[in-house]
């Protein structure tokens, strides 16, 4: 899988449709340091993952808590079986929906 900083991040917010406020605020970036980002300069790790999340998955970082990574730690660790089971029936929940 490619990292964010092989990826133009610059075309991703552009087929978002989103000017670099829109689009780097969501993450906590201020627009300049997003300008600096698109031009070339190395992302940091955490804002990698943040991009991806945001987005190219598309979560909403904002409604997760700290209590959902504890549940899905806890449920991967003593029942892996079930977490299997739970993440494909959301998968086909999701195409469902779509």
């Amino acid at each position: 899988m490619k990292t964010i900083e092989k990826i133009d991040v610059r075309e991703i917010r552009r087929k978002l449709g989103m000017n670099q406020q829109q689009f780097w605020s969501q993450l906590g970036v201020t627009q300049s340091g997003g300008s600096r980002y698109e031009s070339g300069r190395n992302i940091p790790r955490p804002v990698q993952h943040l991009l991806r999340l945001v987005h190219i998955e598309q979560i909403d970082i904002s409604r997760v808590k700290k209590d959902d990574f504890e549940v899905v730690e806890f449920l991967k660790s003593n029942d892996p079986e079930a977490f299997r089971n739970l993440k494909k029936q959301a998968k086909a929940a999701l195409k469902k929906a779509a």
